[in-house]
């Protein structure tokens, strides 16, 4: 058994390369071989590129509101609370709203597959379909 303790203050690892925006990162399981585990908080407009988990992964939203877009490529609203469960080897992003930051625990299992940029054009999506920031 293993207790990682938590800390205080703004997160330290700017999030680089596959991400789009501000975004932060900071590590809470990053040293076993199939899981990490990683507090994300993307600023309004920040997200992940497309990309897909070997194993799968889960996210906790902790704060704000966000989009996560599937294989079906639907964007779709999350928030405070909410807890998604992504299929392995499924293709998708998640980031922040227009408006609003999104922190959530990223519990990631197996490799991590990155692909391209999330379009301007499907973030704006996102919020159409959501009715956010009409």
């Amino acid at each position: 058994m293993r207790i990682v303790s938590g800390r205080s203050g703004a997160p330290s690892n700017p999030a680089l390369n596959t991400f789009s925006g501000t975004v932060w990162q900071d590590g809470v399981i990053t040293d076993l071989p199939n899981v990490k585990v990683n507090n994300v908080t993307f600023t309004p407009g920040g997200r992940t590129y497309w990309h897909y988990h070997e194993h799968g992964q889960l996210l906790q939203v902790f704060v704000g509101q966000g989009y996560v877009a599937g294989g079906d490529g639907v964007p779709r609203l999350i928030g405070e609370g909410d807890t998604v469960y992504i299929e392995p080897g499924e293709r998708h992003w998640h980031g922040g709203t227009q408006q609003s930051y999104c922190g959530h625990t990223a519990i990631t299992l197996g490799a991590t597959t990155w692909l391209d940029e999330v379009t301007e054009a499907e973030y704006a999506e996102a919020a159409e379909l959501n009715g956010i920031g009409r």
